[in-house]
């Protein structure tokens, strides 16, 4: 298909002028016309331009793309590395960031909450970014945790009381730590996201409220995967998903 009915696809499921973002979402770096296989993956790393190369991609889409703001703006060291590649391999980068965070079927956190077998129970915070709902099947936080850690394939941190009982729910991916004063202040047990800061120990003890970071990537991972699937059936071109492990 053409490379900007492609952008339009994408901005028609995601809608990006509904977010005050960090980054520009959509086509940040144009490349060939003509889009026969997509590679989609978490954030835009040289591995994954490399694997999108290798698998003779024409676009590669992500949910951390580059032109973040406040970032030096010039293509130098990394970011010039990275640019070439893509000029130099006519291969095309779209990004969305928080239209992807937010979507209500194929988002981050609408697929995290499916993957962790959440009940949604509505959104919240800035931009509706903080999920919440509840976990069928209760237990403790320590429980939880270990729910989280198998369903995601990667130890989660628990902070707070590992005997706090749990079965109302907070949550929003990535880097969504400085939400965890709104979710104490919506009665939930627990809250997940995927990165913590050092006063969220004292926040969990004090507020009594588990605090579970389970990986920025790791939370990541499931809403790039289920937009390029949607696209495939949607357009009949080629999508795969590449995973970049990524221990943070």
């Amino acid at each position: 298909m053409d490379l900007l009915a492609l952008q339009s696809s994408l901005d028609a499921i995601l809608e990006p002028w509904r977010y005050k973002d960090y980054a520009p979402n959509g086509l940040q770096v144009e490349g060939r016309r003509e889009v026969k296989r997509v590679v989609t993956g978490v954030t835009a790393s040289q591995a994954l331009i490399d694997a999108a190369v290798a698998r003779g991609a024409d676009a590669l889409l992500v949910h951390h793309g580059y032109f973040w703001k406040g970032e030096d703006a010039r293509i130098c060291g990394m970011k010039r590395q990275r640019v070439k590649t893509l000029l130099q391999q006519d291969l095309s980068l779209l990004a969305y960031h928080l239209p992807l965070d937010g979507h209500l079927e194929f988002g981050n956190n609408a697929m995290l909450g499916k993957v962790l077998e959440l009940e949604a129970r509505g959104q919240d915070g800035e931009q509706g970014l903080l999920w919440h709902g509840e976990w069928p099947a209760a237990g403790s936080a320590a429980d939880f945790a270990t729910h989280v850690s198998a369903r995601l394939g990667r130890d989660a941190l628990l902070l707070g009381r590992g005997d706090k009982k749990v079965s109302r729910v907070a949550w929003c991916t990535g880097g969504a730590q400085g939400f965890f004063a709104e979710a104490i202040a919506l009665g939930v047990d627990a809250f997940i996201s995927g990165e913590a800061s050092e006063q969220n120990h004292h926040m969990a003890m004090e507020c009594d409220v588990a605090f579970i970071a389970a990986g920025h990537h790791a939370t990541e991972r499931f809403g790039v995967k289920a937009l390029g699937e949607h696209l495939a059936q949607l357009h009949g071109i080629s999508v795969e998903f590449v995973d970049i492990s990524n221990p943070v």
